[in-house]
């Protein structure tokens, strides 16, 4: 049977999404019987400055972590050359420890890391997988990342379509994206669509009263309007902000932020701006042993894509408040694909970006309203069950994994 070789730039101990999606799905392989390897580097995803061990077996998957720079996220010159230093590490590492016939299996962390394994796939003979969790250059692209829209982003369009076409089985994580990789000319048979996940059995849904983290963080009284997770150029926030100064005076009303990203700084100067401090509460990323309570806290959860993004990246986040039975308000498109899901199974609400007048109407309404917000939770949680749990993935990424041996 072969052996399956993971890239990406993070994995456990780390607790970013990435990290923790990869390592549920390479210590489930092990469990399976798999050998599994992981070319990771040696960062944490908010501690640049972290030196994680070269090699290790962690649960029984075996880890080699290279040496990249460090200059961390928070300026876009050093990120890139984090990223160069990164892909020009992955070919001498999976030359190093592959062999003829072995499947590689590329995620998205950094960008275009698929056109780097298409290079090394072809050298030594392996499977190629890319596991797309967004679609690079497009999304800097839209997202008006200098020379991204013109002939570089091109060029760099022609590289990544030629590693789609040379795998054996593109992985995307929504309907859109497959319909998006589609488009590029990438016949039926090479692409999947496996959701993204949550741990859903240890995510449960829990009763306010009965969430030690509610009197920890002094908001028992309050109604708490949540966002987990990362906070970066793809989410947008002027919609909250404005609905939150339209609601100054409503004291129940708090919004939590739990967790990091490159826009969190500037979410906080904007709220020291509008003299909008008292409403909002920050506190850092949580364990992955304390997200059943963190993703419980809050009454209703926010979160958001902008439109332009549609097809091209899918927020997991959902499938966490989803597992802990709570609402949501989504503020992206109205005929994108959370809005289709939010519509087709009525577990919380879509706002488009801008209508901070009706967010604000929305969140005056829900604050009153628990036998709405339960019944939408109960739905949430259902739509999760039936969909998006962790063994339905798992289950879906051996058999695509077994189809290549």
């Amino acid at each position: 049977m072969k052996r399956i070789i993971f890239v990406n730039r993070y994995f456990p101990p780390d607790h970013s999404a990435t990290s923790q999606l990869l390592g549920d799905l390479a210590f489930h392989l092990v469990q399976c019987g798999r050998e599994v390897t992981v070319i990771t580097s040696r960062q944490r995803y908010d501690d640049p400055r972290a030196s994680l061990p070269a090699t290790e077996i962690l649960s029984g998957v075996h880890v080699h972590r290279v040496a990249a720079t460090r200059f961390g996220r928070s300026r876009s010159f050093g990120r890139g050359f984090d990223y160069l230093s990164f892909w020009a590490s992955v070919g001498r590492a999976v030359r190093a420890v592959s062999r003829p016939g072995d499947i590689l299996v590329a995620k998205t962390d950094p960008p275009l890391l698929c056109v780097a394994a298409m290079r090394v796939a072809r050298q030594q003979g392996l499977h190629l997988v890319n596991w797309l969790q967004d679609l690079y250059p497009e999304v800097g692209a839209r997202l008006g990342v200098l020379l991204l829209g013109g002939p570089l982003g091109n060029g760099l369009t022609r590289l990544r379509d030629a590693a789609l076409h040379a795998a054996r089985a593109n992985v995307a994580v929504s309907d859109r994206m497959v319909q998006t990789v589609r488009g590029r000319g990438i016949t039926v048979d090479r692409v999947h669509v496996i959701p993204n996940w949550c741990d859903d059995e240890a995510i449960q849904p829990l009763a306010a009263r009965d969430n030690p983290l509610r009197r920890e963080w002094g908001l028992e009284d309050r109604f708490v309007v949540g966002y987990s997770g990362n906070l970066g150029r793809a989410h947008e926030f002027e919609t909250v902000l404005a609905a939150a100064e339209g609601l100054r005076h409503d004291h129940r009303i708090v919004f939590l932020f739990i967790g990091g990203g490159g826009r969190i700084e500037d979410l906080r100067r904007r709220i020291t701006e509008r003299g909008l401090e008292r409403q909002f509460r920050f506190v850092p990323y949580q364990q992955r042993d304390a997200l059943k309570y963190s993703l419980a806290l809050p009454d209703l959860h926010w979160l958001s894509l902008l439109p332009k993004l549609e097809g091209l990246i899918f927020p997991s986040k959902l499938y966490g408040i989803a597992a802990a039975g709570r609402p949501f308000i989504a503020v992206t498109a109205a005929d994108g694909e959370i809005a289709d899901l939010t519509r087709q199974y009525e577990c919380g609400i879509v706002v488009e970006p801008g209508d901070a007048l009706g967010l604000a109407e929305w969140l005056t309404r829900l604050s009153k309203d628990a036998e709405s917000l339960a019944a939408m939770g109960n739905r949430a949680r259902r739509m999760l069950d039936q969909n998006f749990t962790r063994d339905r993935a798992l289950q879906r990424w051996r058999s695509v994994l077994d189809s290549i041996g």
